[in-house]
């Protein structure tokens, strides 16, 4: 029964994700009619499309700010609200300015919600199963991607403002995102930081009755420890998580993961490939990216996040390093490329797409978490933006060959990377990931 109660707050939470993930793609249905309707140039256009990114890069700097002053649950329920605003807001947009801003407000739930929602999930997760459950809100982002997908798929000939109906249906989910978060407890680390003592025993009961007094002694003296500490995230002590957060941040990112699933149809017809068969190939790689996260959430906690990444980490340097001599000898033979990618699709969500959320959420201390989680996450989506941006001019300048080269060098930082510093944080609670990694 308790655990029932957990792994429930943790599904309402995790939904945060999928409208993560609903937003991010579903743009792809309604951009070029947006163009069409308001004549947007290439450079309007492509701001047009950037924009909600903006909105997530700085959703992603600043989310830290409310999580800690308002607290997890509250700040949730705002980023409820800029989902539904957003979403209302874009589909009935009367112009261009306006459709901007409401796509600008739901960048910002993304940013923020990227922060605050595995950030709370980790927080009311007993050790032994908080990487499955944090991990849920990796596979809801990818959920969220493929439900774009088919929405946009089943929407798209409903007449001439189709558009504004793949956009509003964003609503549905993000009401009751925001009803559900009512059924929501408060985070009991940030109740017990804010002198909430009673309010955070009862959370921490339901969650682990057998060892709440163990709980509440070990938050407090890691609270005691921290006091006297600076609480700048720049200081000294935080030195080592600060590190594995921003590395693995940016490793996520120079694997390519965002230029494949932004460009996958370009990259499979610069191979060849016509352009119905690019498209097909694309929404494969949606499928292949789902299925192989779930799996990945359903490992980390038996098998320990580094374990994940190590297998994830080769997987990528052979199918990278593959893709990038296809490129070079001009060996494409139908399909190879698309097959290759489906397989690098599937290592990146198995490992570094199951682990990233979970990993960044558990390594820094109760006083600064909110800022460690903004930290990762914001290098994340600075890192999708530059990656983004760049990827087209790199493919035309050097070549699919030397791309794809660069990105599998990359893969073979970060496997010495996972080899040499990431600490196994499985089956561990947050307070000792603390005293193993900060020097008090």
């Amino acid at each position: 029964m308790v655990q029932r109660k957990v792994l429930f707050w943790s599904i309402v939470t995790a939904l945060g994700g999928f409208l993560f993930g609903f937003d991010t793609a579903v743009i792809s249905g309604a951009e070029k009619a947006i163009q069409q309707l308001w004549h947007l140039s290439a450079v309007e256009h492509g701001f047009t499309i950037s924009i909600a990114l903006i909105g997530t890069v700085l959703g992603a700097i600043f989310g830290g700010i409310p999580s800690d002053a308002l607290g997890r649950r509250q700040t949730l329920r705002w980023i409820a609200v800029l989902y539904l605003v957003s979403a209302v807001g874009a589909a009935l947009a009367p112009a261009w300015v306006p459709f901007m801003v409401f796509r600008f407000l739901g960048g910002l739930g993304v940013g923020a919600s990227s922060v605050t929602a595995p950030l709370y999930i980790s927080e009311i997760s007993p050790a032994e199963s908080r990487g499955k459950l944090v991990g849920l809100f990796q596979f809801n982002i990818v959920f969220g991607i493929l439900a774009a997908y088919l929405s946009n798929y089943l929407l798209a000939n409903v007449g001439e403002h189709s558009w504004r109906l793949m956009l509003g249906v964003q609503a549905v989910p993000a009401v009751l995102f925001l009803l559900f978060l009512f059924r929501v407890p408060e985070s009991p680390r940030w109740l017990l930081l804010h002198g909430r003592l009673e309010e955070g025993r009862e959370v921490l009961r339901i969650i682990s009755p057998a060892t709440v007094d163990t709980d509440v002694t070990a938050i407090l003296t890691s609270q005691a420890h921290d006091a006297g500490q600076d609480e700048s995230l720049w200081s000294t002590q935080y030195r080592t998580p600060v590190l594995l957060a921003v590395a693995f941040a940016f490793f996520n990112q120079v694997s390519g993961i965002n230029a494949i699933i932004y460009y996958a149809p370009r990259i499979f017809e610069m191979t060849g490939l016509g352009q119905g068969a690019s498209l097909l190939s694309s929404a494969g790689i949606g499928l292949v990216n789902f299925i192989f996260t779930l799996l990945g959430v359903n490992l980390i906690d038996r098998f320990g996040r580094r374990t994940l990444m190590l297998v994830g980490s080769v997987g990528l340097i052979a199918t990278l390093g593959l893709v990038a001599r296809a490129f070079y000898t001009q060996q494409f033979g139908g399909v190879l490329v698309p097959v290759l990618l489906f397989v690098y699709i599937a290592f990146f969500a198995f490992s570094q797409g199951a682990v990233i959320w979970v990993f960044i959420s558990e390594i820094f201390p109760n006083a600064v978490r909110a800022k460690g989680q903004a930290l990762g996450s914001s290098t994340h989506w600075v890192m999708a933006t530059v990656i983004a941006f760049t990827f087209p001019w790199f493919a035309e300048h050097l070549g699919g060959g030397n791309t794809f080269a660069f990105f599998c060098g990359m893969m073979v930082l970060q496997l010495i990377f996972v080899l040499r510093f990431m600490p196994e944080t499985k089956g561990t609670s947050l307070e000792q990931v603390d005293k193993a990694l900060v020097m008090h």
